[in-house]
């Protein structure tokens, strides 16, 4: 063998070895922050599933409210997806899956004459969507490694005054359901407005107990102070 192609080997085995090492760490990270996302989920699911269930108990207990969180439109002409993606990529189908989902949606709405309105969350989301030239809104990214509850705040209250303003007539959030390291799926969630079979059907998910309970004040206005709420924790 030649030296020079010698050299060139050689040069190739150090390359791929150096890319080796540099994988290991990207995983040995990856998997110390997989671990803390886990906790940090676990730690907020009590929070969600207690006002799924109180929100349930209102409904049973009589509560009517005229809240337009619960006040559904005649028809519907333009939806709202709220497309939540990570900033960076390097992990699988996990952003990819999301903007194929929302992409669908887009083109169902287009073909039935509607109009629509994407939220893009997370970097990959906004270029993604921002150069194919889809009817975009702000975009809100940056927090993807560390979200907190106030960033979910920021977004529910963003598309819900839209919803509000009648700009939009309802909101659903395409997102990314963990599963298992190896496992995610994508889910279509609606967001808002929320109606009492999907208010149900989520405390029946989360397996929230029925009881007797005694509202004070009355569950009606209970039921109207906590649906903000409601909406924040979904997100």
């Amino acid at each position: 063998m030649a030296g020079g192609q010698e050299r060139i080997l050689r040069g190739r085995i150090r390359s791929v070895q150096a890319t080796k090492k540099i994988t290991r760490a990207m995983e040995l990270i990856a998997a110390s922050r997989i671990v803390k996302a886990q906790q940090r989920v676990a730690a907020a699911v009590p929070y969600s599933e207690k006002i799924t269930e109180v929100v349930k108990h209102l409904s049973e207990g009589g509560a009517v409210s005229q809240s337009p969180f619960l006040q559904g439109r005649s028809e519907v002409k333009t939806t709202c997806y709220v497309a939540i993606t990570a900033d960076r990529g390097l992990c699988g189908g996990y952003n990819a899956g999301v903007l194929r989902a929302t992409e669908g949606e887009v083109r169902k709405d287009v073909a039935a004459g509607k109009s629509y309105l994407i939220v893009p969350v997370g970097r990959k989301a906004e270029g993604y969507l921002r150069f194919r030239g889809y009817n975009i809104s702000q975009p809100f990214a940056g927090f993807s490694d560390n979200p907190m509850h106030t960033d979910a705040v920021a977004i529910g209250k963003f598309v819900v005054d839209k919803f509000l303003a009648g700009e939009v007539d309802r909101v659903e959030l395409v997102y990314t359901r963990f599963v298992s390291a190896g496992r995610q799926e994508v889910v279509r969630r609606p967001l808002v407005p929320l109606g009492g079979d999907l208010v149900k059907a989520e405390a029946d998910e989360h397996g929230a107990a029925s009881g007797d309970y005694e509202y004070e004040p009355d569950p009606t206005a209970i039921l109207d102070t906590l649906l903000p709420r409601y909406v924040e924790a979904r997100v």
